[in-house]
């Protein structure tokens, strides 16, 4: 693993070199990330969403652990790692709906909806569902903590990071430009503005290529006549944070009635929209008349889940009046979406070349990605150092 830092550490020292293959294609850096990335910081989940109503959970692998979204009777969203305290049997199989209590199928210990456990039948031997000496209130399920941001749960599986509030103030800083004072309170999520897509591609991968709008003209020749390269520009910040943005954007109505927009979408903003990614996993486009959010959901070192979930300004927009549009809109990006698919999984495959050695950056059009080169190294080189010392 040395030889592999020694190499992402000399990539970020050049101007124009990417990142070494070794971070795309092995395992054991992908066991590391879990641990020392994705473990150490907030990352993007699930959808609150997924589990609209109490008693709804929802079982999500990622970088190899099953976790569970349960929202509670009170309607609070919990999030816990997929495992029955008794002998370690996976609690959950399948999303379920409507439930009360979790079971776990193999000896039918229950929990709670907020973890807590409550069943232990025969824990004493045959009838006997107690036992002197054993506390029931220390073997609740292991819980993983949460915040909701624009209906996206992030976890933080170590509990170790920076509170959710200051680690987000950044970009929510540099958002505040589009929706005001408001913020993002404004925005809903509509129920049929959702879609998944597996790639065959390290995350990382992915990202990178949301990153810029270089590829455009060659991988989205349709979106190109209308939204060409040239009218586009990086998003290059200070924290943990990059992207493009373009200065173009013309909502997509199809055959159906105006979408509502942001209120506070200013004169000066006219048709200005941004695609920023917030590092590690989470990308986000915003328009004055919708926002999205793509989850990149790292299920092995070349196999991604990509979710992505449409939200609109205001309760009214939801209405049936709007289903055209909404669908419009949906459609339109998964059209993006899924040309993007093939591109990334050649880069994937491009890494099994040994002779790579993490490629050229041009100085304008890739000024995004090197952005997110110097974050990642900047975080593989203080993880490293604490493993080290």
């Amino acid at each position: 693993m040395k030889a592999l830092f020694d190499a992402i550490a000399y990539s970020s020292a050049t101007e124009d070199r990417g990142l070494p293959n070794g971070i795309y294609n092995r395992h054991d850096f992908f066991m590391w990330e879990r641990q020392n990335l994705f473990g150490l910081t907030w990352f993007g989940l699930a959808f609150a969403a997924d589990i609209p109503n109490p008693g709804d959970v929802r079982k999500i692998e990622v970088l190899g652990l099953s976790i569970i979204l349960v929202r509670t009777e009170s309607g609070k969203i919990k999030t816990f790692y997929n495992v029955c305290r008794h002998r370690g049997r996976q609690l959950v199989d399948s999303h379920c709906s409507g439930i009360k209590l979790l079971r776990c199928p193999y000896h039918a210990w229950t929990y709670r909806l907020d973890g807590q456990l409550q069943g232990t039948p025969h824990i004493g031997g045959t009838g006997e569902h107690r036992v002197e000496g054993f506390d029931k209130d220390q073997f609740g399920l292991f819980e993983i903590r949460n915040h909701v941001w624009m209906d996206v749960v992030f976890v933080n599986l170590s509990g170790e990071a920076e509170d959710f509030s200051a680690w987000i103030a950044p970009l929510e800083m540099h958002l505040t430009r589009f929706w005001g004072d408001q913020g993002p309170g404004q925005m809903r999520p509509a129920s049929d503005g959702v879609m998944e897509m597996e790639v065959a591609s390290n995350w990382k991968l992915a990202l990178e290529n949301y990153l810029e709008a270089y590829h455009l003209p060659f991988v989205h020749p349709g979106l190109n006549t209308y939204s060409p390269l040239k009218d586009h520009y990086c998003i290059v910040s200070e924290a943990n944070y990059a992207g493009q943005g373009v200065n173009n954007y013309q909502p997509n109505t199809g055959t159906g009635t105006p979408m509502p927009t942001i209120d506070t979408w200013t004169q000066e903003l006219g048709h200005t929209a941004e695609y920023p990614a917030l590092y590690p996993n989470v990308l986000i486009g915003i328009q004055r008349d919708h926002f999205f959010t793509m989850l990149l959901i790292p299920q092995e070192t070349n196999k991604t889940l990509e979710r992505v979930e449409l939200l609109f300004v205001g309760d009214s927009a939801r209405d049936e009046a709007y289903i055209n549009t909404r669908q419009a809109i949906l459609e339109g990006w998964r059209v993006v979406f899924q040309e993007d698919v093939a591109a990334v999984e050649g880069l994937q495959l491009g890494r099994n070349v040994d002779v790579f050695d993490g490629g050229i950056l041009t100085p304008v059009l890739d000024r995004s990605t090197r952005h997110f080169h110097r974050w990642f190294a900047r975080q593989a080189r203080n993880r490293f150092k604490k493993i080290a010392a």
